[in-house]
């Protein structure tokens, strides 16, 4: 069911005034999955502790991150985000974010999206969710129920995935050619660290398993690459 109501927004808007970026260390891709059949571009994608989620466009489908082999698909409207809370997905559908059944694929709410069909990444943390304003470089932190802009951080990238890990807030980002995923304060938006890309492989999507690895979407390639998370104090290559 859609909301009618127009959610009330209390903003807190962080700017990104950081130095530059630090150096970037190349992203170690340890696997990579797909081009899936049917689906011409991947989105959102999340995890739910057994199956990657992958938004398609016009469906949401799963995969087994050991065999790749799909597992399930939803036809729900996917073209951006995809987040999971635990027991419900949500998903980016152009205006809005639906609250989905993963078991029945039934939708339960809807919220508008703060982008007004801007929007990119989804993740679920700390009982919000977290949406990437693509060109806007921006990431909101909202109530899951209303869609009310509880807080604002700043990127100086366009912002595709988002996700948190251990506290820690990371995105991906894609401008022409390059694509990177990085790690920011949340606080002040400063960027901490950076995973370079190779040349071609954007992210359109971003997730953590709890287990070591970052799920990134490869956008209009068809892909889903599984991306290793450094070690915490390990140096830049």
């Amino acid at each position: 069911m859609s909301s009618s109501e127009t959610a009330t927004t209390t903003t807190t808007t962080t700017s990104n005034k950081a130095p530059a970026a630090p150096e970037a260390r190349a992203a170690e891709i340890v696997r990579e999955y797909g081009p899936f059949d049917g689906v011409e571009c991947v989105g959102g994608v999340t995890h739910d502790g057994q199956r990657v989620w992958a938004a398609g466009g016009a469906r949401l489908f799963a995969f087994d991150p050991e065999s790749g082999e799909r597992t399930r698909t939803l036809d729900r409207a996917a073209d951006a985000g995809t987040a999971f809370d635990g027991k419900h997905l949500y998903q980016i559908a152009e205006q809005r974010i639906d609250k989905i059944d993963p078991a029945t694929g039934d939708v339960l709410r809807s919220i508008p999206a703060p982008g007004h069909g801007s929007d990119s990444g989804l993740t679920w943390a700390e009982g919000s969710l977290w949406v990437g304003q693509y060109r806007d470089r921006k990431i909101h932190q909202i109530d899951p129920e209303t869609g009310a802009v509880v807080r604002t951080i700043e990127s100086n990238r366009f912002v595709t995935g988002v996700t948190w890990v251990d506290g820690e807030l990371w995105h991906g980002t894609w401008e022409g050619d390059e694509s990177d995923i990085r790690r920011i304060d949340p606080a002040s938006g400063a960027v901490l660290e950076r995973l370079q890309m190779p040349q071609g492989a954007g992210v359109s999507g971003l997730e953590y398993d709890g287990a070591g690895l970052f799920y990134a979407g490869g956008g209009g390639s068809g892909k889903v690459r599984a991306v290793r998370r450094p070690r915490a104090g390990a140096p830049a290559a």
